[in-house]
C-alpha cells in the first residue's frame, strides 16, 4: 500500500513552474506595496506622548463611566444600541420584498438581474458616505444614524434572504400541493418554517454588525458613541475616551453572547 502512494506521489502533475511563477509575482507585489508605504519618523516626545494615551485609556474616568445622565456613557451606550437595533429593524423588514423580486425562482430572470444590480449598488456605497449624505438631509443626531443603519443593512440582509429563499425544499411544497393544500396554507407549512429561522439568524447577526458601525457614524455626528470619542481623543482626554472604549467592550461582548446564544438556538432549534 505504501509502494502505491508513492508511486502516485511521484507520477503526481509537477507544477513547480507555475507555483514558483506565482511565488515571483506575489513576493514582487508585496516589494511594490512597500514602496508606496513612508516612514516619516516619530515625532519628539512620542514615547510620553504614547504612553500618557496607554495610561489614559487603561485608567479610564470611573465618574463619567458610571454617569447616568444624559452625557454618561450609559446614555451613550443605550443610544448606540437604539440606532443599530431600529436600524436593523428597518433593513430587515425593507430586505423581505427586495429579496423575493431578486430570487431567480421566484420572478422572471431579467427582474430578478435588475433587483440585484440595485442591491450590489446600495453595498458599494460605505456606510460613512450614507450617514453625511442623510445627516445632511435630517441634520446630525440618532434619526440619521437610523436611516443609515436601514440602508446599509439592506444590501447585506436581502443577499442572505435571497440566498435562503433559493435554497428552499421544494419538495415539502409539492408535497403539499399533492394534499390539496390552499396558497396560503403552503407558505404557512412550507415556506415559512424553512425561511424563519434562516431570516431570524440574519438579522441578528447584521445587528452586530451595525452596533459596531453605528460607533463609526458617531464620527459624523449620527448619534451614539462616535461623537463624544473622537471630542475626547481631541482633546487629549484620553481617560474620558478609556471609559467610553470601557463601555464599547462591555456592550459588545454582551451583545455578542446574548446573540451567539440566539443564533445557535434557531440554528439547532
Amino acid at each position: 500500500m505504501n509502494s502505491r502512494i508513492e508511486q502516485a506521489y511521484e507520477k503526481r502533475p509537477k507544477n513547480w513552474v507555475y507555483n514558483t511563477c506565482i511565488a515571483v509575482i506575489t513576493l514582487a507585489l508585496i516589494i511594490w506595496s512597500c514602496s508606496a508605504v513612508e516612514a516619516t519618523g516619530a515625532a519628539d516626545g512620542s514615547s510620553t506622548i504614547a504612553w500618557n494615551i496607554i495610561k489614559g485609556l487603561f485608567t479610564p474616568d470611573l465618574g463619567f463611566l458610571f454617569d447616568f445622565t444624559t452625557s454618561g456613557v450609559p446614555y451613550l451606550m443605550l443610544e448606540t444600541i437604539c440606532i443599530a437595533f431600529l436600524g436593523t429593524i428597518v433593513g430587515a423588514i425593507i430586505s423581505i420584498p427586495l429579496a423575493f423580486v431578486s430570487t431567480v425562482n421566484l420572478v422572471p430572470k431579467p427582474i430578478a438581474f435588475i433587483g440585484r444590480i440595485v442591491l450590489m449598488a446600495i453595498r458599494t456605497i460605505p456606510a460613512f458616505v450614507y450617514g453625511l449624505m442623510f445627516i445632511r438631509v435630517t441634520g446630525p443626531g440618532a434619526f440619521a444614524g437610523l436611516l443609515t443603519m436601514g440602508v446599509c443593512s439592506v444590501g447585506m440582509i436581502t443577499k442572505m434572504y435571497t440566498e435562503a429563499i433559493e435554497d428552499l425544499d421544494i419538495h415539502v411544497i409539492e408535497s403539499l400541493d399533492a394534499a390539496g393544500c390552499s396558497t396560503w396554507q403552503k407558505i404557512r407549512y412550507g415556506i415559512l418554517p424553512q425561511l424563519m429561522p434562516n431570516f431570524a439568524s440574519t438579522a441578528i447577526y447584521r445587528f452586530d454588525i451595525n452596533l459596531r458601525d453605528a460607533t463609526i457614524l458617531g464620527l459624523v455626528g449620527a448619534g451614539g458613541f462616535g461623537a463624544p470619542l473622537i471630542f475626547a481623543m481631541n482633546a487629549y482626554r484620553w481617560n474620558e475616551a478609556g471609559a467610553i472604549l470601557a463601555g464599547l467592550i462591555i456592550l459588545i461582548l454582551v451583545i455578542e453572547y446574548i446573540s451567539t446564544k440566539i443564533r445557535t438556538k434557531l440554528t439547532r432549534g
